[in-house]
């Protein structure tokens, strides 16, 4: 967790005919397991290949077939328990949930109810500079994914891939601790930012690899507070469970839109029934799907098929131990450590991916002498200079050419050469900004592109004078106002630099024209 105290931010009220409402929202995240193989066969996870050639027997629900459990894929579900700082229950058990679905070949799904994997965590959702939301994990089971029935490709059949059969599923149930659409979606992004550095899960939200069933309801002003001092529900409103959303802007919409609906029905004197919906983003509303079922509709019970699930704490105590540092922790290292702006390990850390390139970045311009955490004269530190340069210039430039970190076609070591050429006084800022420029868009060792194309710093200090002259010179009522008020002769470094072409030493130039005007 971050060293810094945060309070929790304004919740999110909607105003209705007859007063505010507040809203109530819990989240169920579905999170593929990356693993290569499935939960309970060795078949392959691998996306996009033909239709049902991923398939084992126990995934076909063949006669005679029985579960095997990938102790890979249990690890994988423990070390997500420990990033999210969960209880790891070292006895836990499969259920069976029984419906009937086409893509469902066996007609039951094995999952887990009354004794999850992993128990109780809580994830940091940060909404801005000192605000964010503490929301509670209330358990972690373990799932087999089902297939995907295919209703587009003829007008008159539907069509079954079981490619995805069988696939682990990490389902990540939250209490009901979120207050407002962008909270919803900030859980959201935080959760799949923490599996992605964990490497548990992709976060592939277009592929399906993570999807949110968010569950809405509405309370008046008071009552969440009296359901967290008394943990009794019949505070809240009625809920509703939108399934299945894969995009954070239709999250925030949906949510948004069901809230104003049970709103409208309360304030009419009707009652909410609790029911599974489904977004439509095309109408930008919700619609039902069906009555929201209990445990007693699925007529749970232990899986036959599988003993209870049994884990040592060694083994436990060896997957912590090898825990990578988690986004929280790096972005409070890199703000007590390299003097970063909140918004700067932010951005840095939003990525595990952007965050190495960064800290590569750093690394080498260690390597050639310089201190990246030392105070320059603009009082921040060389790795501010280094962020700048990474998310104004990099990021942005990647951003114009929809490309990510890993396309980019500058690397770690250029960005670094053109830093300690800047440090070292060979080149100014400004021409720092054109070297990336060259060397983002041609390539070549900055260094020798410096060299090559006359780019370094002017130090002469006669060269200077004289251009300091010359500018003087040519702009007599200008220095008589620069006299009267000293801040102006900010316009005549300016001028300088401009007339030099941005190859003068900065402090040279400040000095002289300080001097020269008499200041």
């Amino acid at each position: 967790m971050l060293d810094l105290t945060y309070e929790a931010p304004e919740v999110k009220t909607l105003s209705g005919a007859t007063g505010e409402w507040e809203l109530v929202i819990g989240m169920e995240i579905h999170a593929q397991v990356a693993s290569q193989s499935k939960l309970f066969s060795g078949a392959s996870t691998k996306f996009g290949a033909e239709p049902n050639s991923n398939v084992a027997f126990v995934d076909a629900a063949m006669p005679g077939m029985l579960p095997v459990v990938n102790e890979f894929c249990i690890a994988q579900a423990v070390r997500t328990g420990l990033g999210l700082k969960a209880q790891i229950n070292l006895r836990s058990a499969f259920d069976r949930k029984n419906y009937f679905y086409p893509d469902l070949p066996q007609g039951y799904q094995i999952s887990q109810l009354y004794h999850p994997l992993v128990g109780e965590g809580e994830v940091l959702v940060e909404m801005g500079p000192g605000i964010a939301r503490l929301v509670r994990i209330e358990r972690i089971h373990v799932e087999q994914d089902a297939g995907k029935s295919i209703h587009d490709m003829d007008p008159n059949m539907s069509f079954v891939d079981l490619n995805r059969t069988g696939v682990a599923l990490m389902e990540i149930v939250s209490r009901p601790d979120i207050r407002g659409p962008e909270e919803a979606a900030a859980y959201v992004t935080k959760l799949r930012q923490i599996l992605r550095y964990l490497g548990t899960c992709d976060g592939n939200m277009q592929n399906g690899n993570l999807r949110a069933d968010v569950n809405v309801s509405v309370c008046r002003p008071g009552q969440y507070e009296k359901y967290q001092a008394t943990q009794d529900f019949g505070h809240l409103g009625t809920r509703c469970e939108i399934k299945n959303m894969n995009s954070m802007r239709f999250i925030q919409a949906a949510i948004d839109y069901e809230a104003r609906r049970q709103i409208a029905i309360l304030e009419d004197g009707g009652s909410v029934v609790q029911e599974t919906r489904l977004y439509d983003p095309d109408k930008g509303e919700t619609r039902s799907m069906r009555s929201k079922e209990e445990a007693h509709d699925y007529r749970y019970f232990p899986c036959p098929d599988l003993l209870p699930l049994e884990i040592e704490q060694a083994w436990v105590d060896d997957i912590a131990a090898t825990l990578p540092e988690l986004p929280d922790d790096k972005k409070a290292r890199f703000m007590r450590d390299f003097g970063l702006t909140d918004y700067d390990a932010s951005v840095l850390t939003a990525d595990l991916a952007d965050a190495m390139y960064f800290e590569k970045v750093l690394a080498i311009t260690r390597r050639s002498g310089v201190d990246v955490c030392e105070i320059q004269d603009s009082g921040n530190t060389v790795a501010k200079g280094v962020a700048n340069i990474v998310i104004n210039d990099l990021f942005g430039a990647l951003k114009a050419a929809e490309k990510g970190i890993t396309e980019s076609p500058i690397s770690p070591a250029q960005i670094a050469s053109i830093v300690s050429l800047m440090r070292n006084g060979v080149i100014s800022s400004k021409i720092g900004k054109q070297l990336f420029e060259i060397v983002y868009t041609e390539g070549g060792d900055p260094a020798q592109i410096v060299e090559d194309r006359g780019l370094k710093q002017v130090t002469d200090t006669g060269a200077i004078e004289k251009a300091v002259d010359d500018i003087i010179a040519s702009n007599p009522a200008q220095v008589e106002k620069a006299k009267q008020n000293p801040k102006l002769a900010g316009w005549f470094v300016g001028q300088v630099m401009k007339a030099m072409g941005g190859k003068a030493n900065p402090q040279a130039v400040n000095e002289i024209v300080t001097a020269k005007l008499g200041l």
